[in-house]
């Protein structure tokens, strides 16, 4: 990374840093970013790592890490933004967006994510409103139903009308929100858009949120920039912002558009909408990680009961295999472990192995648990010592006797690394020992199940 050249330096001459925001083009550019905000993000960078307290300072390199930082949560907005709510009566949500955004699961995971909130308990109601594509009307209903949330639907009539009768529906039954699934069409064109003003004249909503797919890069904030002109858009919410997403629609979008992000959505999972804050976004842009939004989400998944449960038999050694499938449990609450690695600071090289590890592989560890005895569970020395039960589990399990051994293997290198951080909690833990070796090539094939 671009940034990795200068964080450790002593002293930093303009040459170096000329370098270092060059690097930085070339990855905004492959990010899709905009060329004008890049131009606007580098000239502000150079501006203030040229000054003289930047080369005459103690940690240049790391002061220059933090100008680039603070660039980029400026680009995205400085500031979280959170919804619209009215303090008394019914607030009103119109989402628009084009199709193949993930406009109507980003609708089904906002009611979700309103109705479940611990500070205020609302009551939601969703109108399906895009009454071109049969199909979003039927997936807004399995939405609703996974989520508990109620949808008002009249198949396929004036969408005008259907946002009429649905107000009056959800008033007389005092829904506290509403959200307004509104036409996406593959462009925009003058009867979409002519549509969408007549349903904001219907409705008068509290909040015109824009859904956008953070892959499509720089034109996004083309896209943005439209509707925003045509209809007054109060939010962004970015979807499929996932691990593989570089940021690129994120950080041309707000400076371009002008339209605040307030909602990201991270997974698959009706439970991964989450609040957008440009600084941590900046943060996990730059490798940085985001434990703040890690130890939220975990949190909200589980009980910290639970959670000090699993660590103190790590700690006592008493780990063992029904505390791993609890794990495995704890880990699929809050997506994939690649996912939950991005948001860990210095775990960017681990992250991208697990990218390329297969859900499967979680399942076939968890089939060669479910063939173990409950004493085996309980007692994971009893098949650390014994070929015979570790060929029955394989049997029993389908698989081969070396991915049984891969399972023993994480378990012991899970103890190994919750001792070294309790015995440094300030030092990056290393890698066991057989993990060493496999990287020499003298543990072959023992690159899964790291858990």
């Amino acid at each position: 990374m671009a940034l990795r050249r200068v964080t450790g330096r002593g002293k930093l001459t303009e040459k170096d840093i000329d370098e270092m925001l060059r690097e930085i083009r070339l990855g905004l550019l492959e990010a899709d970013v905009n060329l004008k905000v890049i131009r606007v993000f580098l000239a502000n960078i150079k501006e203030q790592a040229l000054g003289e307290k930047i080369l005459k300072g103690l940690k240049p390199g790391q002061q220059v890490v933090k100008i680039v930082r603070d660039e980029l949560t400026k680009a995205m907005g400085q500031s979280t933004v959170g919804l619209n709510f009215k303090e008394k009566g019914q607030t009103v949500f119109m989402v628009v967006g084009l199709q193949g955004t993930g406009k109507t699961t980003a609708i089904g995971k906002l009611g979700k994510f309103i109705s479940n909130e611990k500070e205020k308990a609302r009551k939601v109601m969703l109108i399906a409103a895009d009454v071109y594509r049969p199909a979003a009307i039927e997936q807004l209903k399995t939405l609703g139903q996974q989520t508990n949330v109620f949808v008002y639907e009249e198949g396929q009539k004036k969408a005008t009308d259907i946002v009429k009768r649905g107000l009056k529906y959800a008033s007389e039954n005092k829904y506290d929100v509403v959200i307004i699934d509104t036409a996406g069409r593959l462009q925009i064109d003058e009867e979409m858009m002519q549509e969408l003003k007549d349903i904001k004249e219907i409705s008068n909503p509290d909040e015109i949120l824009l859904t956008v797919d953070a892959m499509t890069g720089q034109v996004a904030a083309d896209v943005g920039l439209t509707f925003h002109e045509q209809l007054g858009c109060t939010g962004v919410i970015m979807t499929k912002l996932d691990g593989d997403t570089r940021g690129g629609a994120a950080l041309s979008i707000r400076y371009i558009a002008g339209i605040p992000i307030k909602l990201a959505s991270s997974g698959e999972k009706l439970d991964s909408l989450e609040i957008f804050h440009p600084d941590r976004m900046a943060q996990r842009i730059l490798g940085m990680g985001d434990v703040l939004t890690l130890i939220e989400e975990a949190e909200e998944k589980f009980s910290e009961k639970d959670a000090m449960n699993l660590m103190e038999k790590m700690l006592s050694g008493k780990y063992n295999y029904d505390d791993m499938l609890k794990q495995f449990k704890m880990i699929r609450r809050m997506g994939s472990l690649s996912r939950i690695l991005g948001f860990i600071p210095g775990l960017g090289q681990i992250r991208k192995q697990m990218q390329n590890m297969d859900e499967k592989e979680v399942y076939k560890a968890e089939s060669i648990i479910f063939s173990m005895t409950k004493l085996e569970r309980q007692d994971p020395s009893l098949i650390a010592k014994s070929a015979k039960r570790r060929q029955r589990i394989a049997r029993g399990s389908g698989v081969k006797v070396n991915d049984v051994n891969k399972v023993i293997e994480s378990l012991n290198q899970q103890q190994e690394m919750v001792k070294q951080v309790a015995k440094n909690p300030n030092q990056t833990p290393t890698m066991p020992q057989a993990k060493q070796k496999a990287r020499k090539g003298k543990g072959k094939g023992k690159g899964r199940f790291r858990f």
